[in-house]
């Protein structure tokens, strides 16, 4: 008895994980490093989750949507944009990160790996008060010469609107940057120490 043997092909898909990106300037950025090819608003994740250095500077970027899935980040220079907001949380192995010139008013480089962040720029961004960190101290004695003139570092840069009813903290005492204790100065950066811990930077203009 002759046995017939059928053999159905079944066409084989593959699915791969893309990758949302709406700034339309990010996007040709990422074409023009050759780490996408199609203006479609999205690109493949599996093309940017090893990529350790990422420069789009000067490009007319206004929001890095996406940014979380370049998971093997080391270095980011991305200034002279019009960045708004900016979130590295998803980021802990930045080692450089350059977002001066832009627009920011929220960003936080709280990624759980403070000792990793060599250098630091977030410098000349008016609108930014706060740039959120693991730890203030740590980032005070390494970063402040990155962080714009009237901003200040913490760990949490949005409370809750519902707050613990605290008592005014007492200022213990005004340093410099070099840590030497002071007086209140007109037109220097300086740095007000509170005996809950946090820690104020500080102009006086005259």
């Amino acid at each position: 008895m002759n046995r017939i043997f059928l053999f159905i092909l079944f066409p084989l898909f593959t699915f791969s994980q893309k990758t949302f990106i709406p700034d339309d300037a990010f996007e040709q950025a990422l074409i023009n490093l050759e780490v996408d090819d199609v203006f479609d608003d999205s690109v493949f994740t599996s093309a940017i989750d090893t990529i350790k250095l990422l420069d789009i500077y000067n490009k007319g970027i206004v929001t890095l949507e996406g940014i979380k899935d370049f998971a093997s980040l080391t270095d980011l220079f991305c200034f002279n944009n019009q960045l708004t907001s900016l979130d590295l949380s998803n980021h802990p192995n930045l080692f450089e990160v350059n977002c001066s010139n832009n627009q920011l008013n929220e960003l936080t480089i709280k990624n759980g790996n403070s000792n990793g962040l060599w250098f630091f720029n977030a410098t000349n961004n008016p609108d930014l008060s706060c740039v959120e960190v693991d730890n203030v101290s740590y980032a005070y004695n390494n970063w402040v010469s990155g962080l714009p003139v009237m901003a200040s570092f913490s760990t949490n840069c949005n409370p809750s609107s519902v707050n613990e009813i605290r008592l005014q903290p007492k200022l213990i005492k005004i340093v410099d940057f070099f840590g030497r204790e002071t007086s209140i100065k007109t037109n220097q950066p300086l740095l007000y120490i509170f005996d809950d811990g946090s820690v104020e930077k500080r102009i006086n203009v005259e």
